[in-house]
């Protein structure tokens, strides 16, 4: 059973930056899309980004281009999400996910991890 593990969520003032991380034990990595969802207390599942399996394609949603950058290492099977100028309203719980294809429409990807928690106080 394919399982996604998230780790790297924590306290942050804003303004600063977090690492999240996902890995792979089940190596299934290199043949799907990946991505970051979020979901904050009270409201919809949200899509942060996604990257191609070659990294080559990446998307991002509006309120964190230029502020997040999503990229892989697939030799690791892991899969990162670099937060920087971090806000409040990035607060969530930070979801890794995989499947063949990935974007703001995905209702439920294949493969979706636990989740990490990230809190940007003010």
């Amino acid at each position: 059973q394919v399982q996604l593990v998230e780790s790297g969520g924590g306290l942050v003032q804003a303004g600063g930056s977090l690492r999240l991380s996902c890995a792979d034990p089940g190596r299934i990595f290199s043949s799907y899309v990946m991505g970051w969802f979020r979901q904050a207390p009270g409201k919809e599942r949200e899509f942060v980004a996604a990257i191609s399996w070659t990294g080559a394609r990446t998307d991002y949603a509006d309120s964190v281009k230029g502020r997040f950058t999503i990229f892989r290492d697939n030799a690791k099977n892991t899969l990162y999400l670099q937060m920087n100028s971090l806000k409040p309203e990035d607060t969530a719980v930070y979801h890794c996910a995989a499947d063949t294809m990935l974007s703001p429409s995905t209702l439920s990807p294949r493969y979706w991890g636990q989740g990490t928690q990230v809190t940007v106080s003010s």
